[in-house]
């Protein structure tokens, strides 16, 4: 579904990502770990249209997409649940939800919303209230529910896990698990990489902007460097 061939980024003067090449598979959760700074983030963004690319080639579905503004990518099917979730918080949960499916207007806004209600039901409980009221997990979900709204073939999940209990996390996680289960593909970035690399099909570990190992889910946990560097053990 998705090829990233050699792809580069930067910051003004300051690169970050340095040909990378990875690959997303139909149906596959790619799990994509590194410590802070590795540039995971600044991938996902490059991936979603919103920071530009300095050299390489993105093709998605079999088409070059490295051209394409961020709208496009979200009508092609790439939608993005972002670091730090981004909600939008004077606004009510329920017109958070009903942004997501801008680029997809398609008659089926009313079912995806029930979907994501029954995946999340606090939300349904809270779909009145403004988004900043909510928890942070509460919010994350919504920003998951978000992007789903754009009926994404792709979903891009950055740190969904980030900052939350340990219930919390289980809860997202689970979600993500059931979002496969359903036939949905998804690229996950996570710093806790116990848990991103435990329920991912396949896993590629960055460290500052270049891909350093890659291989199966369960075969990375159990890989001496990873566990050192990442999992403490």
């Amino acid at each position: 579904m998705l090829s990233i061939e050699g792809l580069s980024s930067a910051y003004g003067r300051i690169a970050v990502l340095h040909e990378v090449s990875l690959t997303v598979a139909t149906g596959e959760i790619v799990a994509l770990v590194g410590s802070n700074g590795a540039g995971k983030t600044t991938l996902l963004r490059t991936l979603s249209g919103v920071q530009p690319m300095t050299g390489g080639r993105l093709s998605f579905e079999g088409h070059a997409i490295g051209h394409l503004k961020a709208h496009a990518r979200v009508g092609l099917g790439i939608a993005q649940s972002p670091e730090g979730r981004q909600v939008f918080g004077p606004l009510s949960v329920e017109d958070n939800l009903r942004l997501g499916a801008y680029r997809k207007r398609d008659g089926q806004e009313a079912q995806r919303l029930e979907r994501i209600y029954a995946m999340f039901p606090v939300l349904a409980e809270r779909r009145r209230i403004a988004a900043m009221s909510l928890s942070g997990g509460q919010q994350q979900m919504l920003a998951i529910g978000r992007a789903l709204m754009a009926a994404p073939k792709l979903l891009l999940l950055d740190e969904p896990s980030l900052g939350l209990a340990p219930l919390l996390v289980d809860q997202i996680l689970a979600a993500v698990v059931a979002l496969k289960a359903e036939g949905m593909t998804i690229l996950l970035v996570e710093q806790n990489a116990s848990a991103a690399l435990a329920i991912a099909d396949r896993g590629y570990v960055l460290e500052t902007g270049r891909v350093v190992l890659e291989g199966a889910g369960q075969a990375l946990l159990a890989d001496p460097k990873v566990r050192s560097a990442y999992l403490g053990l």
